[in-house]
């Protein structure tokens, strides 16, 4: 037996040799494969995986994270599928069950995504260079600084229906890593919400993602203009308008080896008591 470890859902899998045809169908663990050396054993990915830039090019695509072409999958004889609980659906998770042993990650905060990494450095025989990562990352984060002011963040990942963060997600932990109080944090992982209830929340700033939705100035331009003309929630005071800001989505969503570059991002988003107006 060359390894044993259960995934991230508690399921057992099991390797009899290191694994040399692997297929990925999450775009940032594919990311971590490359990283961590497996480029040459990476058979299969995802539409998705854009990072490094060319790759769809070079391995056989397999679909994307939610419909697969199991054909495909079939035909490339893995002996290991790498999913996500969230990315992926059941119906696939249980497919490749009976392709090949399928890790299945489940990551709501960066420890469980460093858990996940070790995970796949152990399977591939590549530990030693994920202990490398996970020692980089963790410094990476402890750097961040505490934020000097206390602010509010409402995170949208998706437009008609507009949709936020909630609590239990792996954005979130990325919102209050870099300093803010996500002004959706009474809610759970990706409600709906209407203008009028962005508006009640009061948010100082409101981050819209780059992915899955692609966001542009057009669509702060139309939520600026629904702050300013919505009725006041104070009978005394105006509406305080927030920023509007474009993220990048990949380094608040992605959990693999581009964690690496999230601090450094995180800390210049986060608000100077000099950027104040009096």
């Amino acid at each position: 037996m060359f390894c044993k470890i259960p995934d991230q859902l508690g399921r057992m899998i099991e390797l009899d040799q290191l694994p040399q045809r692997i297929i990925s169908l999450v775009p940032s663990q594919t990311e971590l494969l490359i990283d961590l050396g497996l480029k040459d054993r990476l058979v299969g990915v995802t539409r998705f995986c854009i990072h490094p830039a060319g790759l769809i090019d070079e391995k056989t695509v397999v679909g994307g994270t939610k419909k697969i072409v199991e054909s495909r999958i079939i035909e490339l004889q893995p002996d290991l599928i790498i999913c996500n609980r969230e990315e992926n659906n059941q119906k696939i998770v249980e497919f490749c069950d009976h392709i090949a042993p399928t890790y299945v990650s489940d990551i709501d905060n960066l420890e469980q995504a460093l858990e996940m990494i070790a995970d796949v450095g152990e399977l591939t025989g590549a530990k030693f260079k994920a202990k490398s990562l996970i020692r980089n990352i963790t410094s990476s984060f402890k750097k961040i600084p505490p934020a000097e002011i206390n602010q509010k963040a409402l995170y949208l990942i998706w437009k008609k229906p507009y949709m936020t963060i909630g609590t239990g997600t792996f954005i979130n932990d990325m919102i209050e890593k870099a300093g803010f109080t996500n002004a959706a944090k009474e809610l759970t992982r990706y409600p709906e919400l209407e203008v009028e209830e962005m508006i009640k929340l009061q948010p100082d700033v409101v981050f819209l993602s780059s992915e899955p939705y692609p966001f542009s100035t057009d669509d702060i331009a139309e939520l600026k203009l629904a702050f300013l003309t919505a009725p006041s929630q104070d009978p005394v005071k105006p509406n305080v308008t927030p920023d509007f800001k474009v993220v990048d989505g990949e380094l608040f969503s992605w959990y693999g080896s581009r964690l690496l570059k999230t601090p450094e991002y995180l800390q210049t988003l986060q608000p100077k008591k000099t950027d104040l107006t009096i």
